[in-house]
């Protein structure tokens, strides 16, 4: 099993502007993931990255596709 994605750091940047569409703090995620408020910040910040499990979570509690959470928005387009 894949327990984690080589991510580029400007997609992780998605959390945040996902997370402010839909009126989200990332504290409100971190409580929701069951993570620290440090780590999903983490992943917000690029600083890390998620597993596979967490992006699937993250995906589902963001309403978007796993696929809209790690594209920008202009890429998804072609």
């Amino acid at each position: 099993m894949i327990s984690s994605l080589n991510i580029t750091n400007t997609s992780m940047n998605r959390i945040k502007e996902l997370l402010a569409q839909n009126n989200t703090t990332q504290k409100e995620l971190s409580e929701k993931l069951k993570k620290s408020y440090n780590m999903v910040n983490s992943y917000a910040q690029n600083r890390r990255q998620p597993s596979v499990e967490i992006l699937y979570q993250i995906s589902e509690l963001l309403d978007v596709s796993v696929k809209e959470l790690l594209i920008e928005n202009k890429d998804l387009e072609k």
